[in-house]
């Protein structure tokens, strides 16, 4: 929608002073990262390390056990936003980042959907880290 109906480079103004849908185009990583490289290959390289990603993540999720809710809850986000990133780099070479908040002379940069979503479920994932079920001993204390 973005490529199609807002101009590269153009913004328009959501809320004032916030929020705009930017039409950016990044060639590199998350920030913008290497993006002023101009290595050939550039773009191929982004998808196959996209691809080994998601294959990665296609078997952590499926030796994930059920019962950890937040890291499947999370690798299914980062699945989705790593496919989504997949499909600009193989449709456009680049990534499509349109999410563009500021305030004052505070400016994140600009980025997409399926950033957030990986961004989110490593949120997920993170929360499971610091928020695991203590495995209960077998020797309970009465039977010392």
């Amino acid at each position: 929608m973005v490529a199609s109906h807002i101009p590269l480079h153009y913004s328009m103004r959501i809320v004032e002073g916030f929020f705009s849908l930017t039409h950016i185009r990044n060639s590199g990583v998350a920030f913008g990262l290497f993006a002023r490289s101009e290595v050939e290959y550039k773009a191929y390289f982004f998808v196959a390390i996209s691809l080994i990603a998601i294959g990665a993540i296609l078997v952590f999720f499926h030796q994930t056990p059920s019962s950890k809710k937040p890291v499947l809850c999370g690798l299914i986000l980062i699945f989705s936003g790593a496919i989504g990133n997949l499909i600009d780099r193989v449709v456009y070479k680049e990534v499509i980042d349109f999410l563009d908040f500021f305030y004052q002379n505070h400016h994140w940069p600009a980025f997409n959907i399926a950033d957030s979503c990986i961004t989110i479920g490593v949120g997920f994932m993170i929360y499971d880290l610091f928020h695991q079920e203590k495995p209960q001993d077998s020797i309970s204390p009465s039977e010392n």
